[in-house]
């Protein structure tokens, strides 16, 4: 009992932490802001773009080399989407002075 409790907090916890992350993903990408805040959401927004569409292009062709069927869990890709932004988003304000 105490373990798969234990199990469960954590997924819920993780579905809450993952819940936040998409909430505020999408209010920092429509919320008006200054030209200097616009530039560091500029640059996280590009760099996720592209490292979410390199991953997926990695994918494809992974799949293609092993004669696999293309299944991409949705939950997984927006999670990875949303930290990924989140991480540059950090990363730009940091050496942009945001």
């Amino acid at each position: 009992m105490g373990l798969k409790f234990s199990v469960v907090m954590v997924f819920i916890v993780a579905l809450v932490i993952f819940a936040v992350l998409d909430i505020a993903m999408l209010v920092t990408l429509l919320r008006p802001g200054d030209e200097r805040n616009q530039i560091i959401v500029w640059k996280a927004s590009s760099f996720t773009l592209i490292s979410v569409v390199g991953c997926l292009i990695l994918e494809v062709i992974e799949n293609f080399a092993r004669a696999q069927s293309m299944v991409i869990n949705p939950f997984v890709h927006l999670e990875v989407t949303a930290i990924v932004y989140f991480i540059s988003l950090v990363y730009y304000k940091r050496k942009l002075g945001g």
